[in-house]
């Protein structure tokens, strides 16, 4: 019986070390669809346009000033992408402005996320 145990926290230590684990970026948004849509990159820099439209960086509220001095901070490289997860509800303009203060600040890799159709 004893074996049969150690096996059983060995699976389990297996799947849990294994296991793919995704950041949830801790804001409620109902993403438009897309047939296009692909899965998210885990390595990219997330930013969050909410309904009402504040801009947030792992649950840190942001304006759009301050996004490119937030990029330098936490990719002085410039390399990683970046996912923006907006509302659908948010205006266009206020995505083109985090899109724009995001090439301001040297990134080229920007990506709009929504939800496979």
């Amino acid at each position: 019986m004893s074996p049969m145990i150690d096996m059983v926290f060995l699976l389990l230590i297996f799947f849990m070390v294994t296991a793919v684990f995704t950041k949830d970026t801790g804001v409620n948004i109902n993403r438009p669809t897309a047939q296009s849509a692909k899965p998210l990159n885990p390595n990219a820099i997330f930013f969050t346009i909410d309904a009402s439209g504040d801009i947030k960086h792992a649950g840190q509220p942001y304006t759009i000033a301050q996004i490119p001095n937030l990029i330098a901070e936490i990719n002085p490289a410039k390399q990683a992408p970046v996912t923006i997860i907006a509302d659908r509800a948010v205006p266009t303009g206020l995505t083109i402005q985090l899109i724009d203060a995001c090439q301001l600040a040297g990134l080229k890799n920007i990506a709009i996320a929504a939800n496979q159709k």
